[in-house]
């Protein structure tokens, strides 16, 4: 199979950089085509690589793309899941390039979803072409594709609901994490949950002269930060009442496992371009970033914001508020306390609104599984080091449905870098961590296959 790869990987590229090139923004209606053509191109891509049948499933919003390679009834079924759908590359004017025209640089691809999911879940397509041309498939493999897990999967509940037999597998693997490193290779263990919310203060009818009525009238702006600050104490710890109460503490040996990954606080913060790190008092960084839940400000706006100045005491003020949670927490449970403290904390003089955007659940992959253990093997198997187990900060609410829904586990096999700017201007995907995931992904089916028997 490694031949094959070699002799190809100039056209693997290619093919993903085409995919890169279709601007699949879910959250923009103004995409919705682009979301179309994704899902078609992605079909073909399923087809091409060797796929017995590809379906695409219509939903409320963007279209579920489904494909299977079933080989023998007798063997495991893997469902491999993924998305299409990218973020928004806003703000346009720090991209270096154009962030849906695929530029490389110094060995990576940067485009806005190159790591995030195209370049990982399109591993996995090429994985199967690689095993289907060499005779080397060990088990059943079935693709679920999804267009809208950067709005939250609205409505991949209702397909897995109505579609279980047809999604039925013995475990299910995801490529949407990352790794510590090519020399010190890692496996997401867990996924924080999330809770979204948005609070809207409101004080005056109308934008007022801020010389007029500044010191007479409540600011929604400065009651806004207020409200937000009071929701930390002077050790970054969140002060809102009850939030710690589920919270799954880490056992002293998960804790010195988590150690065990590598990281270089100096080279942390160049790269971040800050000259101290931040958090709650008590925790080490990787330990703040995947084992403590946060509470963290996505976007804040309120008044003139524009070129100039305008003396102004704003009539409204809101914020995107999100919380990131850890295990026994409860996204439904979070969100009701957060909305409800913002309310209660309202001052005199201004109203509240607060509303619920949406949520997941946090996930934990058990090391003893045999599919964690699939997936340690073919990682040391290519890089030629046993992979660290760690905690991951980040989260993707579909797993607790899947596993909910389907009954089976998730093993995360994740090949991006935290350092790849998800979410950011500058996207970017290693290359050489694409062809190490197209290599590595036959090894899982071939392991999974044998630890089942």
């Amino acid at each position: 199979m490694k031949a094959y790869l070699e002799k190809n990987k100039e056209r693997f590229l290619d093919e993903l950089m085409q995919l890169l090139r279709i601007p699949s923004i879910s959250a923009d209606s103004n995409y919705k085509k682009d979301m179309v053509n994704c899902a078609e191109a992605v079909k073909e891509s399923l087809l091409n690589a060797g796929a017995d049948r590809v379906e695409i499933f219509e939903t409320k919003g963007h279209p579920i793309v489904y494909g299977e390679k079933m080989v023998d009834p007798k063997l495991p079924t893997v469902l491999v899941y993924g998305h299409y759908d990218v973020q928004p590359a806003d703000p346009l004017e720090l991209w270096e390039t154009k962030p849906f025209e695929p530029a490389i640089r110094d060995g990576k691809i940067f485009a806005r979803g190159a790591c995030d999911d195209k370049g990982q879940f399109f591993m996995h397509v090429k994985a199967l072409e690689l095993m289907n041309k060499n005779d080397a498939l060990k088990t059943n493999i079935k693709y679920c594709i999804e267009g809208e897990e950067e709005i939250g999967s609205p409505n991949l509940a209702t397909f897995v609901t109505e579609h279980k037999k047809l999604l039925a597998a013995d475990v299910i693997l995801i490529s949407d994490t990352a790794m510590i490193s090519l020399e010190n290779p890692s496996i997401a263990s867990g996924m924080r949950g999330l809770s979204y919310i948005e609070v809207e203060v409101t004080g005056p009818n109308r934008d007022l002269h801020s010389g007029v009525y500044g010191g007479a009238v409540a600011n929604p702006a400065t009651v806004l930060a207020k409200m937000i600050a009071s929701c930390h104490d002077e050790n970054n710890h969140i002060t809102i009442p009850g939030f710690y109460d589920d919270v799954l503490e880490a056992t002293p040996a998960e804790r010195a496992m988590l150690a065990k990954a590598p990281l270089d606080e100096k080279e942390y913060k160049e790269d971040l371009g800050i000259n101290a790190l931040y958090g709650e008092k008590g925790y080490t960084t990787k330990e703040r970033t995947g084992i403590r839940p946060t509470l963290e400000v996505n976007g804040i706006w309120g008044g003139y914001t524009g070129e100039g100045s305008k003396t102004v005491l704003p009539s409204k003020a809101t914020a995107k508020i999100s919380a990131r949670l850890v295990p026994n927490q409860s996204s439904k449970k979070i969100t009701s306390l957060l909305l409800n403290h913002f309310q209660k904390i309202a001052p005199a003089g201004v109203t509240v609104k607060a509303t619920e955007h949406h949520g997941g659940e946090p996930y934990l992959t058990p090391l003893d599984s045999i599919a964690y253990q699939a997936a340690s093997k073919a990682i040391e198997k290519t890089f030629g080091k046993e992979p660290i187990p760690v905690r991951e900060g980040g989260s993707i609410p579909i797993c607790s449905l899947f596993e909910k829904e389907l009954g089976v586990k998730i093993v995360f096999m994740g090949f991006g870098l935290d350092s790849d700017n998800l979410h950011s201007p500058n996207e970017k995907y290693d290359i050489a961590n694409y062809y190490k995931g197209i290599e590595t992904i036959p090894y899982f089916h071939a392991y999974f296959a044998e630890l089942s028997k």
